[in-house]
Protein backbone atom coordinates (compact mmCIF):
# COMPACT_ATOMS: atom_id res chain seq x y z
CA UNK A 1 0.00 0.00 0.00
CA UNK A 2 1.19 3.35 -0.60
CA UNK A 3 2.00 6.12 2.01
CA UNK A 4 -0.42 8.12 1.26
CA UNK A 5 -3.06 5.87 0.99
CA UNK A 6 -2.09 4.08 4.29
CA UNK A 7 -1.96 7.89 6.06
CA UNK A 8 -5.68 8.40 4.65
CA UNK A 9 -6.64 5.26 6.62
CA UNK A 10 -5.49 6.05 10.10
CA UNK A 11 -7.38 7.15 12.92
CA UNK A 12 -8.26 10.27 14.24
CA UNK A 13 -6.29 9.89 17.42
CA UNK A 14 -3.19 9.03 15.41
CA UNK A 15 -3.57 12.84 14.22
CA UNK A 16 -4.66 14.31 17.61
CA UNK A 17 -1.32 12.67 19.04
CA UNK A 18 0.74 13.67 15.75
CA UNK A 19 -0.43 17.40 16.93
CA UNK A 20 0.28 16.46 20.58
CA UNK A 21 3.67 15.62 19.67
CA UNK A 22 4.20 19.05 17.30
CA UNK A 23 3.21 20.94 19.80
CA UNK A 24 5.28 19.83 22.24
CA UNK A 25 7.79 20.59 20.09
CA UNK A 26 6.88 24.22 19.56
CA UNK A 27 7.15 24.68 23.57
CA UNK A 28 10.54 22.93 23.31
CA UNK A 29 11.92 25.40 20.98
CA UNK A 30 10.32 28.79 22.66
CA UNK A 31 11.61 26.92 26.25
CA UNK A 32 15.12 26.73 24.73
CA UNK A 33 14.99 30.29 23.25
CA UNK A 34 13.79 31.41 27.10
CA UNK A 35 16.49 29.41 28.57
CA UNK A 36 18.77 31.07 26.31
CA UNK A 37 19.98 28.15 24.27
CA UNK A 38 19.50 25.86 21.66
CA UNK A 39 16.98 23.06 21.87
CA UNK A 40 20.09 20.16 21.69
CA UNK A 41 21.42 22.04 24.30
CA UNK A 42 18.37 21.81 26.45
CA UNK A 43 17.47 18.82 25.60
CA UNK A 44 21.03 17.45 26.86
CA UNK A 45 20.16 18.97 30.20
CA UNK A 46 16.99 17.00 30.49
CA UNK A 47 18.25 14.01 29.53
CA UNK A 48 20.40 14.48 32.23
CA UNK A 49 18.04 15.39 34.65
CA UNK A 50 15.82 12.72 34.15
CA UNK A 51 18.50 9.73 33.59
CA UNK A 52 21.11 10.90 36.02
CA UNK A 53 24.18 11.62 35.93
CA UNK A 54 26.18 10.15 32.73
CA UNK A 55 29.64 10.14 30.56
CA UNK A 56 29.66 12.27 27.28
CA UNK A 57 29.66 9.42 25.25
CA UNK A 58 26.05 8.00 26.52
CA UNK A 59 25.06 11.39 26.34
CA UNK A 60 26.05 11.71 22.62
CA UNK A 61 24.41 8.56 21.81
CA UNK A 62 21.21 9.58 23.50
CA UNK A 63 20.90 13.30 21.46
CA UNK A 64 22.12 11.12 18.38
CA UNK A 65 25.14 13.37 17.83
CA UNK A 66 29.12 12.85 17.29
CA UNK A 67 31.08 12.43 20.42
CA UNK A 68 33.45 14.90 19.13
CA UNK A 69 30.15 17.29 19.33
CA UNK A 70 29.32 16.22 22.78
CA UNK A 71 32.68 17.64 23.41
CA UNK A 72 32.01 21.11 22.53
CA UNK A 73 28.20 20.68 23.85
CA UNK A 74 29.08 19.77 27.27
CA UNK A 75 32.13 22.24 26.91
CA UNK A 76 29.58 25.08 26.36
CA UNK A 77 27.19 23.76 29.36
CA UNK A 78 29.84 23.75 31.65
CA UNK A 79 31.33 27.52 30.58
CA UNK A 80 27.81 28.51 31.14
CA UNK A 81 27.57 26.72 34.47
CA UNK A 82 24.73 24.26 33.25
CA UNK A 83 26.09 20.83 33.57
CA UNK A 84 29.36 20.07 36.25
CA UNK A 85 31.68 17.13 34.92
CA UNK A 86 32.95 15.16 38.07
CA UNK A 87 35.14 11.67 38.02
CA UNK A 88 33.63 8.76 37.22
CA UNK A 89 32.75 6.71 40.50
CA UNK A 90 34.59 3.41 38.95
CA UNK A 91 36.57 4.49 36.09
CA UNK A 92 39.12 6.88 37.06
CA UNK A 93 39.84 7.80 33.52
CA UNK A 94 36.46 9.17 32.54
CA UNK A 95 33.91 11.96 34.17
CA UNK A 96 30.87 11.97 34.72
CA UNK A 97 28.16 14.96 33.60
CA UNK A 98 25.71 15.88 35.61
CA UNK A 99 23.19 19.04 35.56
CA UNK A 100 24.10 21.60 37.97
CA UNK A 101 21.56 22.67 40.68
CA UNK A 102 21.30 26.70 39.05
CA UNK A 103 20.61 24.61 35.52
CA UNK A 104 17.92 23.05 37.45
CA UNK A 105 16.03 25.97 39.23
CA UNK A 106 16.40 27.88 36.15
CA UNK A 107 14.59 25.39 34.22
CA UNK A 108 12.16 24.53 36.74
CA UNK A 109 11.64 28.36 36.64
CA UNK A 110 10.89 28.58 32.75
CA UNK A 111 9.06 25.26 32.28
CA UNK A 112 6.74 25.82 35.54
CA UNK A 113 3.98 28.06 33.90
CA UNK A 114 3.57 25.37 31.26
CA UNK A 115 3.58 22.69 32.93
CA UNK A 116 1.02 24.47 35.30
CA UNK A 117 -1.10 24.92 32.22
CA UNK A 118 -0.83 21.13 31.85
CA UNK A 119 -1.49 20.32 35.50
CA UNK A 120 -4.80 22.31 34.88
CA UNK A 121 -5.89 20.27 32.35
CA UNK A 122 -5.12 17.04 34.01
CA UNK A 123 -6.71 18.17 37.16
CA UNK A 124 -9.85 18.48 35.33
CA UNK A 125 -10.04 14.90 34.51
CA UNK A 126 -12.29 12.35 36.33
CA UNK A 127 -10.42 9.85 38.15
CA UNK A 128 -11.68 7.14 35.15
CA UNK A 129 -10.59 9.68 32.56
CA UNK A 130 -6.98 10.23 34.30
CA UNK A 131 -6.39 6.27 34.62
CA UNK A 132 -7.67 5.86 30.85
CA UNK A 133 -4.77 8.64 29.84
CA UNK A 134 -2.46 7.50 31.77
CA UNK A 135 -2.54 4.21 30.01
CA UNK A 136 -2.74 5.38 26.64
CA UNK A 137 0.10 7.50 26.87
CA UNK A 138 2.63 4.88 28.64
CA UNK A 139 1.54 2.73 25.70
CA UNK A 140 2.13 5.55 23.14
CA UNK A 141 5.34 6.61 24.63
CA UNK A 142 6.40 2.74 24.54
CA UNK A 143 5.36 2.96 20.62
CA UNK A 144 7.55 5.88 20.12
CA UNK A 145 10.79 4.48 21.95
CA UNK A 146 10.00 1.38 19.51
CA UNK A 147 9.81 3.53 16.42
CA UNK A 148 12.92 5.87 17.50
CA UNK A 149 14.62 2.40 18.12
CA UNK A 150 13.83 1.33 14.57
CA UNK A 151 15.10 4.05 12.94
CA UNK A 152 18.42 3.78 10.79
CA UNK A 153 20.93 6.24 9.29
CA UNK A 154 20.18 4.50 5.97
CA UNK A 155 16.11 6.04 6.75
CA UNK A 156 17.31 9.60 6.09
CA UNK A 157 14.76 10.94 3.25
CA UNK A 158 15.77 12.60 0.17
CA UNK A 159 16.92 15.43 1.43
CA UNK A 160 20.00 13.55 2.35
CA UNK A 161 20.98 11.96 -0.63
Amino acid sequence: MDPDTEIARFDATTFAVRDLIGASQDLVVRMAKAMGMNVTDMTAIHLLDVHGPMGAAELAERLGIRSASATVLVDRLEAAGHVARTPHPTDRRRVTLAVTPSAQAHAVDVWLPGLRHIDEVCRSLSTDEAVVVRTVLGRLAAAMDRAGREVTPTDAGPASR
